[in-house]
């Protein structure tokens, strides 16, 4: 009996498990100290800030003592967005900026270092989503979704690298989306265009680190931010909109933005190189990793069940409404719409 101890006991102090143990510990004080990242007194520009998720993003800093600038191309979301941070108590700039726009978002940029100095963390969220099968998209649709999420997100990258690189610290954070991982059939343009910005962010999170400039990709499934009613539906556009914004407000499928937002900045505060948001998301993610024909089939499963229209003309969802989507089946989203300031935006 006494032997039989005694190897427990040198079993459990071996080296092999002192050295696990040291591991273990030196990664777990690690992500501690990468955790202790502060937002107070940070000077944060959020693109697409005026509402949905970047609104409900500006708020949380705002509470955590950043100073926060909002850029978007509608010029009455920003002014609404920026009265209620201010109401609040917090420190907002709030900037019309087509992202899209080179020169627009290098004045933006200049604007808010005169302000207030360089940029800390660059969040770029700024998007555009146009859901419709492949017949019922044009080049256009495709130029519009990576001029937003690839050009745009390069375009504020490269305005503020030069002051974080002077500084030797920073944070960029690339809102990407599950379609980033997975194309989902219906949103070819928007994965399309997701997937270029996951390869970039990719990319600058290991040419950057050695700048001390931690990149951070987010990839969100389905969220509650109220964004059906200002997307862009093509085809059978009232079919489409029915689908995709009943998907988007059942608990389960989606998540609130107010979470989504947490999960965000509790990755960039300890530099993480990506989040997925969402388990949704992680499962379509490591099923494609994993069995990707299995994936392949299912999406084309899903996709015979969509419905089928070749019409090029675009709606709002504000625009493609029915007596379903006015029913209890998307009254989360509805609600949430009215909290990040998704009504009212006039469709480009």
């Amino acid at each position: 009996m006494a032997d039989r101890r005694k190897d427990r006991q040198a079993r459990r102090f071996s080296p092999g498990t002192l050295v696990a143990a040291g591991i273990g510990a030196a990664l777990g004080l690690g992500r501690a100290l990468r955790s202790r990242y502060s937002f107070r007194d940070r000077t944060v520009l959020i693109t697409g800030g005026s509402r949905g998720l970047g609104l409900v993003l500006a708020r949380q800093l705002s509470r955590q003592g950043a100073r926060v600038a909002l850029c978007g191309r509608e010029e009455a979301s920003l002014e609404r967005a920026r009265e209620e941070l201010e109401r609040e108590g917090g420190e907002v700039l709030a900037l019309p900026c087509d992202v899209r726009d080179e020169v627009q978002v290098e004045a933006v940029v200049s604007a808010l270092h005169e302000r207030w100095g360089g940029v800390d963390v660059l969040v770029n969220n700024a998007g555009v989503i146009q859901v419709g099968p492949l017949e019922s998209m044009t080049l256009e649709d495709f130029r519009d979704a990576v001029d937003t999420h690839l050009w745009g997100a390069l375009y504020t990258t490269l305005a503020v690298l030069p002051e974080m690189k002077r500084r030797g610290e920073g944070r960029i954070v690339n809102i990407a989306s599950v379609g980033g991982r997975v194309s989902v059939p219906h949103l070819v343009p928007y994965s399309a265009s997701k997937f270029a910005l996951v390869g970039l962010s990719d990319g600058l999170r290991a040419e950057l680190r050695q700048d001390g400039i931690r990149v951070t990709t987010v990839c969100p499934g389905l969220m509650r931010t109220g964004s059906p009613l200002n997307a862009r539906f093509k085809g059978s556009h009232e079919g489409e909109y029915a689908w995709f914004s009943v998907s988007d407000s059942l608990p389960g499928l989606s998540v609130s933005a107010e979470r989504a937002a947490r999960l965000v900045l509790a990755a960039v505060r300890r530099g993480d190189a990506e989040v997925l948001v969402g388990l949704p998301t992680r499962l379509a993610v490591w099923g494609r990793a994993l069995a990707p024909e299995l994936t392949a089939a299912v999406l084309a499963w899903a996709n015979r069940r969509l419905p089928q229209g070749s019409g090029q003309d675009r709606f709002a969802g504000a625009d493609s409404q029915t007596p379903l989507t006015r029913s209890w089946l998307t009254e989360l989203s509805r609600r949430a719409a009215e909290r990040n300031n998704e009504t009212d935006v006039p469709l480009h």
